[in-house]
């Protein structure tokens, strides 16, 4: 298979977020939003959990993926 030279990279970072009650969701966060650290990720999974972007539950803990 050739590689698609119209498709563009995906340079998003990918995170698992583990809940409570062993469910998984996978968020994708831009690097701009990551140049302080991932400090910052369980706010911003705060923030996409109140706009129902994943599914509202207690989060167990979050980690990079990619």
């Amino acid at each position: 298979m050739a590689w698609d030279q119209t498709r563009k990279c995906d340079y998003h970072v990918m995170f698992v977020v583990s809940y409570e009650d062993g469910r998984t969701a996978y968020i994708r966060i831009a690097p701009s939003l990551l140049e302080h650290g991932d400090h910052v990720v369980p706010g911003i999974v705060r923030e996409r959990q109140q706009k129902d972007e994943i599914p509202i539950g207690e989060i167990k803990g979050v980690k990079r993926v990619r």
